[in-house]
């Protein structure tokens, strides 16, 4: 192993759409002689957006991984989508990363994308530094931003540069720490010359200073007591407890630059290697012994047993299917076998590559630490734990997957390429887990399901482009759910004779809702053998079938517990399909009598407008059944936020666009699902 563990940085990129992060990961591969020439985002040329989608609308859809080396240290970077229709890319990337840098931008501050990537960074317990991106814009201010960032996402954020110059005139960074101002020329800004700073920044400079070093002492109590005499703290002594702090998630380091300018990108780098973990600082992953609750560490150590967490599957057009792993421990050489905790299967891995976004270099082994791709597993999904020990499984913790909210049907021209159109959907799927397809009988069509219109305009495109498939799309439709208000106790009867074995089924059961997002819940709470346990199990499949297609409008009922109590049996008759008949059978007649409701997917809609076009907007808003939640002015503009429902927002851009002759913009993002009202919910029952 050329690097030692503790040089290990593996970092995500992520931040608000049009931020600038794959810029700056542009230049930070230049930097690090990864490579030779800056691919721009606006030509379409950047390294890590390489899909043909990504090229022409200059954004990012997969999160692309890269590795390179900065003063010694290895960096594994993962670049993730701005967009939320591709936030599964974001999730499943910070759940195998020990550090992230948010990226800002410098004129817009703290932006809705960027609050839900920080909420999922809190989940993981991410440790995170910032990058305020874009100060050579006009009203870029990186006080500002660090000001916004405080307020809105509760962070203990503590700049470490001031930026020297406003707009076209930013030229340099002043490092607190040291007192000096770095200026950047050469090819593509890639020479730091330090200086003097300007003598009026002298005070802030102090001022800044002070900041850091007190929260400094708060990660290292015998730091904090030679401060408090007085004494002078070395740089790398404040650095160590403020790394400490960074960890624990308690403080939040600020970096300022502009990557598109060239400026500030290679101490942002610094900042990586100086404050962000190495796999060796995180607390270990921990993993649960299959069937039981005992819970084991996985230690980062190159000689324990082998644990990997496959988070990102893809179909390469040259090798196949990749698998890209995150290894905790040990070590997996090219060739070994590997077992899979889900499936139980035992798989071959091939071959070992390092992936540079779309390209590959062959490894002969992967460590403990390392972020890779593997060939040759054929039966994975996101999220599944691979370990080398077949007597020690452990199982990690998997993904947050999150439910599509908006539905199309699609068919091929030709009936010849239907099983080509199902096969390829299998491999998105696979690929994508936010992504769904079903076929609907009663529409006698295949639907798939995402989670926005950009998403499922990408699978199209995709579907026609690298599957070579001629598709017709469908109108998109909202994924309505289903739920009851009140419980209900109902009887389910199923006795079928007809000469010979007849069929007997008899359960009594109890639907309740349950809080939203609590999907389904089954209790057996049979006594006495009124039904035998092997005819349980058919009542349960029989409710999940039920559970489908509900009584309003044939959609999936959800948010509902159902608990089988009592019923009666026949010792000749009975059988496990007449107890899944009468389970369904009552399930659909409760249902009924349950006060069953429409649910409908709400998003959270953010509008920035000039004040000139804030009646309008509001007042669009409202017509689509929105509330607004709040409102902010930053002197230039008006920020709207409101709830509304996705059926309403079809075409808003659209309308927005002509409503403020293309001046405003808006960005959507699910919140949860809502009740429907009476008139919308008849209306829509009537349509379906």
């Amino acid at each position: 192993m050329s690097t030692p563990l503790k040089d290990y940085r593996n970092i995500g990129i992520a931040a608000h759409i049009d931020a600038g992060k794959t810029t700056v990961t542009e230049r930070i591969l230049f930097y690090t002689g990864i490579s030779h020439k800056i691919g721009e985002v606006h030509e379409g040329e950047a390294i890590m957006d390489w899909m043909a989608q990504e090229q022409e609308r200059g954004i990012t859809i997969t999160s692309a991984a890269t590795t390179c080396f900065w003063k010694d240290y290895q960096i594994n970077i993962i670049d993730t989508p701005g967009h939320v229709d591709f936030t599964i890319e974001v999730e499943r990337s910070l759940r195998v990363l020990d550090g992230m840098i948010g990226v800002f931008s410098g004129v817009d501050g703290v932006q809705p994308q960027s609050e839900t990537v920080w909420r999922q960074a809190n989940r993981y317990k991410v440790p995170r530094i910032i990058f305020v991106n874009k100060l050579d814009r006009v009203g870029a201010d990186l006080d500002k931003v660090v000001k916004d960032i405080r307020t809105k996402l509760g962070a203990n954020v503590i700049p470490m540069q001031i930026q020297v110059g406003n707009a076209e005139n930013f030229h340099g960074l002043i490092d607190i720490l040291t007192r000096k101002m770095a200026t950047f020329s050469g090819e593509k800004g890639s020479e730091v010359t330090w200086s003097d700073p300007p003598a009026e920044y002298k005070d802030k400079i102090e001022k800044l200073r002070t900041q850091i070093i007190e929260a400094a002492c708060d990660f290292d109590s015998e730091l904090e007591e030679r401060y408090l005499d007085g004494k002078e703290l070395s740089i790398q002594e404040v650095k160590k407890a403020l790394r400490k702090g960074v960890i624990n998630l308690k403080v939040v380091p600020a970096y300022g630059g502009t990557a598109f300018k060239n400026k500030g990108v290679q101490l942002l780098l610094d900042g990586v290697i100086d404050y962000l973990p190495s796999p060796l600082d995180v607390p270990p992953m921990e993993g649960i012994v299959p069937g039981t609750d005992k819970v084991e560490n996985v230690s980062a150590d190159i000689n324990a047993p082998f644990y990997a967490l496959a988070f990102k599957i893809v179909t390469d057009p040259f090798v196949g299917m990749l698998t890209y792993i995150r290894v905790y421990s040990g070590k997996l050489d090219a060739g070994s076998y590997v077992f899979d905790v889900r499936t139980g299967s035992k798989e071959r891995v091939s071959r070992i590559l390092k992936m540079h976004s779309n390209k590959r270099e062959e490894i002969k082994t992967a460590h403990a630490g390392d972020i890779c791709a593997v060939v040759g597993i054929k039966d994975v999904t996101t999220g599944d734990t691979l370990y080398g020990d077949k007597n020690k499984p452990l199982l990690l913790e998997s993904i947050t997957i999150p439910n599509p909210v908006i539905s199309t049907s699609i068919e091929p021209n030709k009936k010849a390429d239907y099983e080509k159109m199902v096969l390829s959907l299998k491999k998105m799927m696979q690929e994508d887990p936010s992504f769904q397809f079903t076929y609907d009988k009663e529409i006698g069509q295949t639907v798939i399901r995402g989670m926005g219109e950009l998403h499922l305009e990408i699978i199209v495109d995709r579907l026609k482009r690298e599957h070579k498939l001629d598709l017709t799309q469908g109108k998109l439709q909202v994924a309505y759910k289903e739920t009851m208000k009140k419980p209900i106790e109902v009887e389910g009867k199923y006795i079928k004779q007809s000469g010979g074995r007849g069929q007997y089924g008899h359960v009594w059961i109890k639907i309740e809702p349950l809080g939203r997002g609590s999907d389904f819940e089954f209790i057996n709470a049979i006594k006495g053998g009124a039904i035998p346990r092997e005819f349980i199990s058919g009542v349960e499949k029989g409710i999940k079938e039920a559970l489908t297609s509900g009584v309003i409008a044939g959609f999936p009922v959800v948010d509902c517990k159902v608990t089988l109590f009592d019923g009666s049996y026949h010792d000749v008759d009975s059988s496990e399909l007449a107890f899944k008949i009468a389970g369904s059978m009552a399930f659909k007649s409760g249902m009924n009598q349950a006060s069953p409701v429409l649910l409908e997917p709400v998003m959270k809609v953010v509008v920035e407008t000039p004040e000139e076009n804030m009646g309008d907007v509001m007042g669009d808003l409202n017509s689509r059944r929105g509330r607004i939640s709040g409102m902010e002015n930053d002197g230039t503009k008006q920020e709207i936020t409101a709830e509304v429902p996705l059926g309403e927002m079809f075409g808003y851009a659209t309308d927005l666009r002509s409503m403020t002759k293309g001046r405003a913009s808006y960005s959507m993002e699910f919140e949860c699902y809502r009740e429907v009202p009476k008139n919308v919910q008849d209306a829509i029952a009537e349509k379906k």
